[in-house]
């Protein structure tokens, strides 16, 4: 599930990852891991550290970083960031299986 929600001179762009309705495991690991990410929030620029209620994890685009950076970097950022997330997920869930 993802909610755009653009405004001004901002965009947010909230993503709810399918671990959160799965198993209790992925579940957990999904929240620990997320929380790890957005206490780290300022590393990433456009992560957010408190996501919108109902959502995993939250991004904030301004208009000071699509000048800085080519939109196109930003939307490879996020799509990339979530496959790296969903992927370290699924591997810490079969290590904690094994």
């Amino acid at each position: 599930r993802c909610l755009i929600e653009p405004s001004i001179n901002s965009t947010r762009i909230s993503i709810r990852m399918k671990q959160e309705d799965s198993d209790p495991i992925e579940t957990i690991l999904c929240r620990k891991f997320l929380r790890f990410l957005m206490q780290r929030a300022e590393d990433y620029v456009v992560m957010r550290r408190v996501p919108l209620e109902g959502y995993s994890i939250s991004f904030l685009i301004t208009d000071k970083h699509l000048e800085r950076l080519p939109k196109r970097r930003i939307v490879d950022f996020i799509v990339h960031f979530m496959e790296e997330a969903d992927k370290e997920i699924s591997e810490m869930k079969i290590s904690m299986n094994a």
